[in-house]
């Protein structure tokens, strides 16, 4: 499992982040999201989900 970033599409919202309960996800100092603890996170698909730019993508 990994999870895949579209950085060009990520307007830094932080959607994603607020609704992965494992707090996988943060926002960069570039404004972006990021994977900041990828082995915590359990494939639930939250970011995915919530994300309204369509930038980031739960690979099984």
């Amino acid at each position: 499992m990994s999870l895949k970033i579209i950085t060009k599409r990520c307007k830094g919202c932080g959607i994603c982040a607020t609704f992965c309960p494992k707090q996988v996800l943060a926002v960069s100092e570039i404004e972006k999201i990021e994977v900041v603890n990828e082995e915590a996170c359990i494939n639930c698909g939250q970011c995915e989900m919530r994300c309204p730019d369509y930038a980031i993508f739960v690979e099984k």
